[in-house]
């Protein structure tokens, strides 16, 4: 699966980062991975970026600050991105770089058996959720500040209606079903995993109706589902509210 492993300038002493390419559907496709440097097994951990492009990539910080939390984690760039081949679709085919990085995990000599946790930050959400419905062990899925509905995007987002035309090919209205494809609340009944849910009331980049929705379809299937609502934030929370989050959020992870 893995192409090359580089290793990469880490923030802590404690964390071994990495570039690494990897094959997803045939494509060379890149990410970042950290490891924590003491011998032992951990949980895994697959961090779905937001944005598109140049907007939301990852970041070093981040990856690192749930890695000292005691995951392994991997974040996909994305195909196309720094230097990846092919293109990003936008929750399209793209899923498959989510997919084959959840699949790199699972092979990961540190990674417990059977022990993967999925999480999505942004447009992050609905590739979570759809890793989560494609790998029925997936031990959780927590969505932050997540799409989960690809119509409402569409909808509230004025500004990205240009690029998810060219993106995804079109309008709602004209190709209804490559919305649908990309909107994972329409297969929920297939996704076993506890669901946690972050969300800032005040976020103008993803708004709460999509975590509502999610938390509402979650409720009527039967699913365990948990929502964190934070009426005085945005899609950014400050850093010692989320370094506080993210302490909260690894820890109900690993009970699950």
């Amino acid at each position: 699966m893995i192409v090359e492993k580089t290793p990469y300038p880490s923030p802590s002493p404690h964390i071994n980062v990495f570039t690494v390419t990897y094959i997803s559907d045939g494509l060379k496709v890149k990410g970042l991975m950290a490891e924590p440097k003491a011998e032992g097994h951990y949980d895994g951990f697959l961090y779905l970026r937001g944005g598109i492009k140049n907007v939301g990539q990852v970041r070093v910080g981040r990856i690192v600050q749930f890695a000292s939390e005691g995951f392994v984690v991997m974040a996909p760039f994305y195909r196309g991105n720094q230097g990846g081949e092919g293109n990003e679709d936008f929750a399209g085919d793209d899923r498959e770089d989510a997919f084959s990085a959840y699949t790199l995990l699972a092979g990961h000599v540190k990674v417990k058996a059977g022990r993967i946790h999925v999480f999505g930050f942004s447009r992050g959400g609905v590739m979570a959720l759809m890793t989560g419905i494609e790998f029925p062990e997936v031990c959780s899925v927590v969505s932050w500040g997540g799409v989960s509905d690809m119509f409402l995007t569409y909808e509230e987002r004025v500004d990205l209606r240009r690029m998810m035309k060219r993106v995804i090919g079109g309008t709602p209205n004209k190709y209804p079903e490559r919305y649908e494809w990309r909107t994972p609340l329409l297969e929920l009944e297939r996704l076993n995993a506890p669901i946690l849910i972050i969300h800032g009331e005040q976020d103008k980049n993803v708004s709460i109706e999509h975590s509502y929705r999610l938390e509402k379809c979650a409720k009527e299937m039967g699913k365990k589902v948990e929502a964190w609502y934070y009426p005085e934030y945005t899609h950014y929370f400050p850093p010692q509210e989320n370094r506080r989050i993210v302490a909260r959020l690894t820890r109900w992870m690993k009970e699950q």
